[in-house]
C-alpha cells in the first residue's frame, strides 16, 4: 500500500517519450487522445494494482499493465494482457 501511496504522490511527474507515446499509442489501439493523460487516469484509479519490482514500478488495471521507470517517472510501455 506504502508503494501506491509513493507513486500516486509523484504523479504529476509521469511523462513519457515520444517514442514511448507511440509504443503505447500502438500497443493500446489508441487514436486521438493525450497519451499521458490516458496512462495518469488509469494508474490514478482506485482499483489499479500498483508494485515495485526492481527498476520498474508495474500498474495493473482493467486489462493493462504500464511500467514506469521508478527513478524517472517515464511511462515506459503499456501493453494489454
Amino acid at each position: 500500500m506504502e508503494q501506491n501511496k509513493h507513486l500516486l504522490k509523484h504523479i504529476d511527474k509521469i511523462h513519457t517519450t515520444p517514442m514511448g507515446e507511440s509504443r503505447i499509442r500502438r500497443n493500446l489501439n489508441l487514436d486521438n487522445i493525450d497519451v499521458v493523460w490516458f496512462c495518469k487516469t488509469k494508474i490514478s484509479d482506485s482499483r489499479c494494482y500498483i508494485y515495485k519490482q526492481g527498476k520498474n514500478w508495474y500498474c495493473e488495471t482493467e486489462d493493462i499493465r504500464f511500467t514506469i521507470n521508478s527513478k524517472t517517472y517515464t511511462i515506459i510501455t503499456a501493453h494489454k494482457y
